[in-house]
């Protein structure tokens, strides 16, 4: 289960902490030389908290210009200040929801204007909430998929339709997860990823001739904030749900995002999914509402 930003607040009073500090995020090794993303522009939707954190640390720590993107202004500026603050880089920042293709238009038009380009973008703006299929309400469904599969669409039509006009090339990158084997309890978000995974696969042939590049990353089990929103005697247990039985951290995220979208390792890349997950998609069962007594088996 991929730690995206919920779409509904924890109700937890004291969250437990998840993955890395700043602080950890501006120091942790990673395999790429320092100036491997210098004169790119990168943009990342969700990029306040959770994964689009580390890797808006890690881009800037590449030598890119670095533009984060999500509803909450002031998990941006947060962000932003302790880029600024640890790493000596600054970084852009707009509050807004992906929801709407007039904004995201907007988005994309600053981002041209105050930077003369845009190099890759990744798309790790969504969230979901457990529930069992059944009980979704109508706004409940609309939020995740409207999010998670239409949002995820305005910026990839946004982005693809800016570098065509420049006669630019560009990358895309969609943050998805483990649908192999469907989603229990989260079948609203399986819907929206498969939709993401499939229509990246389909746009990868389409914008070839542009020069655009589209992959999609899929996280297994990241120890991210994200995972407060799940009960904790669920959330404690994916760690388990993969045959390495342990959490993956933001940094292998962020790291298997630079590889396919930078024009220098992922170059010869798109339309594919990589899959980081300990193994999950082969082995190891997530269940974010906890485990229902007809799936306990015995002895097993």
């Amino acid at each position: 289960m991929s730690a995206t930003t919920p779409l509904i607040n924890s109700k937890e009073k004291s969250p437990v902490r998840w993955g890395f500090t700043d602080e950890e995020l501006a120091q942790r090794p990673h395999a790429y030389r320092d100036d491997l993303l210098a004169g790119k522009v990168c943009l990342v939707s969700g990029g306040g908290s959770g994964l689009g954190r580390a890797m808006a640390f890690l881009f800037a720590r590449l030598g890119a210009e670095v533009v984060i993107c999500g509803r909450r202004e002031d998990r941006l500026l947060d962000a932003a200040d302790s880029i600024r603050r640890l790493l000596g880089r600054e970084v852009g920042t707009r509050a807004m929801t992906i929801r709407d293709p007039d904004q995201v238009q907007s988005l994309i038009d600053h981002t041209w204007s105050r930077y003369g380009g845009l190099d890759l973008v990744v798309n790790n703006g969504g969230g979901q909430f457990p529930q069992a299929a059944l009980d979704y309400s109508v706004k409940g469904w609309n939020a995740v998929i409207d999010t998670n599969l239409n949002g995820t669409w305005w910026m990839m039509q946004s982005a693809a339709r800016a570098w065509r006009d420049r006669n630019r090339q560009g990358s895309i990158v969609n943050i998805v997860a483990n649908v192999w084997r469907g989603m229990p309890q989260v079948a609203h978000t399986c819907a929206a990823r498969a939709g993401v995974i499939y229509l990246s696969k389909s746009v990868a042939v389409e914008w070839a001739p542009l020069g655009i590049r589209v992959n999609c990353v899929s996280p297994g089990s990241i120890a991210t904030e994200g995972l407060n929103v799940y009960k904790p005697e669920a959330a404690s247990k994916f760690g388990n749900a993969n045959p390495l039985r342990q959490f993956g951290d933001a940094f292998d995220i962020a790291q298997a995002v630079v590889h396919v979208g930078s024009p220098v390792t992922g170059k010869f890349i798109t339309g594919e999914t990589l899959v980081v997950d300990g193994g999950n998609q082969m082995w190891g069962d997530v269940w974010p509402g906890t485990i229902p007594e007809w799936f306990k088996v015995p002895d097993r």
